[in-house]
C-alpha cells in the first residue's frame, strides 16, 4: 500500500538509505585515493577491478538498488526521491570530516535548503 503520509518508520528507512548511499560515496573516494593510473588502460581496469573499496561500493550500490525498489512499493517516488538529496549533504560532511575537503558557505546554505525542503515534505 502506498503511503501518502510518511510514518516515522518510513522516514527512518529513507534516512538510513541516504546515510548508506553517502557511505558508498566515501568508499568510491577511498577507491579513487588508492588508484594509481597506469600507462595501459587494461592495467587500469585490472587495478580498479581488484580495488576492494570499489568492489564493496559497487556491491553496496547493487544492494541499495534492490532496497530502493522495495521502498517504492510503499512510498510514492515524488516523496521518496527528495530524501536522496540528503545524500548530498551527508557526502559533503563526510568529505570534510574524513578527507579534509573544504566546505564553503554556499555548500552550507545549499545543504540547509535541502534539509528545510525535507522538513516541508515530511510534514
Amino acid at each position: 500500500m502506498i503511503e501518502r503520509h510518511l510514518s516515522l518508520a518510513t522516514i527512518a528507512i529513507l534516512l538510513t538509505y541516504s546515510v548508506v548511499l553517502a557511505g558508498g560515496q566515501v568508499l568510491f573516494k577511498l577507491a579513487a585515493l588508492r588508484f594509481t593510473p597506469a600507462a595501459r588502460w587494461t592495467d587500469n581496469v585490472v587495478s580498479l577491478a581488484l580495488n576492494p573499496y570499489l568492489v564493496i561500493a559497487v556491491l553496496l550500490y547493487a544492494l541499495l538498488s534492490v532496497v530502493w525498489v522495495w521502498v517504492l512499493t510503499f512510498v510514492p517516488l515524488s516523496i521518496a526521491y527528495p530524501f536522496v538529496a540528503l545524500t548530498f549533504v551527508l557526502t559533503v560532511a563526510s568529505g570534510a570530516l574524513l578527507f579534509g575537503e573544504p566546505v564553503t558557505v554556499r555548500l552550507m546554505l545549499g545543504g540547509a535548503m535541502i534539509i528545510a525542503g525535507l522538513i516541508v515534505i515530511t510534514r
